[in-house]
């Protein structure tokens, strides 16, 4: 990736939030009004993905919401340098989902609330309300299904046999189990340090008296919050061990089918790892392996 390329992709994601939050500003103004079958009206939407964050006490909902906006922008970062080769079409579909979440996410951050304003009314039919952000998303999905379909062979070779779930199962359960593991346990160590002194320093200010209401919403979003976080930490794990275990998984393949007992018209396949793997001198040393017991073979 060059660098105007990977500035298209960052300048894609701002550019759908800028898009999305002006149109909503704007929209906060209009009266409600029919351009032909198009109905601009506008609504707070309370139940939306992340509605369950809405009843939440108003600081508390800015930090929990302020954090999972934080966690899907750190997962975006994370995706877009693991992607192996350039796919611009998956790299800006990314770009677009995340900043419509990210424009409806900032929504529920200050106003507790998703400001919607578009439908459309053919006949006695009428959509439900939506706005930019949602298009933004749905065009996003679009991309990526469709950079899926188009674009996999840059992905991985065609005469690939690491497609499946699972390469070497026990070993990436286990770097799974690790890196879940570790999550966790700073989560817990950040949590039980945020909980005191939250606890404290409501105590101190007085406003804490024995009831739960505020710590029971906060850990109940802290809750969800490392559930999430657990739960990427176990794809983040599972990728990253496919890419460590798949150079390894296709040298095997290589060296069960390079001495085999083969007829002499049947050929070894060369070993071609994916774009984007790490310990690409197998390939030259297969292919040094591979002359040497064609050289073998000849001799005898």
């Amino acid at each position: 990736m060059k660098t105007r390329d990977w500035v298209l992709v960052v300048a894609t994601l701002f550019l759908a939030i800028i898009v999305d939050q002006a149109s909503k500003n704007w929209a906060w103004e209009q009266p409600e009004r029919w351009l032909g079958p198009l109905h601009l009206i506008f609504v707070q939407n309370d139940g939306a993905m992340l509605g369950m964050f809405s009843k939440l006490p108003a600081f508390l909902r800015v930090v929990a919401l302020s954090t999972s906006g934080f966690f899907i922008l750190s997962l975006y970062t994370f995706l877009q340098f693991m992607v192996p080769v350039k796919v611009m079409r998956l790299r800006l579909g990314l770009s677009l989902l995340v900043g419509g979440i990210l424009g409806n996410v900032l929504d529920r951050t200050y106003y507790g609330f998703v400001v919607d304003f578009i439908s459309f009314q053919v006949g006695t039919f009428h959509t439900p309300i939506w706005n930019l952000a949602d298009m933004i998303q749905w065009v996003g999905y679009g991309l990526l299904i469709f950079s899926l379909y188009k674009d996999g062979k840059e992905l991985w070779p065609d005469q690939d046999f690491r497609n499946k779930f699972w390469i070497n199962k026990k070993f990436q359960l286990k770097y799974a189990f690790i890196f879940i593991t570790s999550g966790v346990l700073i989560s817990l160590i950040c949590m039980v340090f945020s909980y005191t002194y939250f606890k404290l320093a409501l105590t101190e200010l007085g406003v804490y008296d024995g009831h739960t209401e505020y710590t029971k919403a906060f850990l109940l979003s802290f809750g969800i919050l490392v559930l999430a976080f657990s739960i990427s930490l176990f794809a983040v794990a599972k990728f990253i061990s496919h890419r460590i275990a798949g150079p390894v998984y296709a040298f095997e393949r290589f060296l069960e089918e390079a001495l085999a007992d083969k007829a002499p018209e049947e050929k070894t396949n060369a070993l071609q790892l994916r774009a984007g793997d790490d310990f690409k001198h197998l390939e030259a040393l297969a292919e040094k392996i591979r002359a040497r017991i064609k050289e073998i073979k000849n001799e005898d």
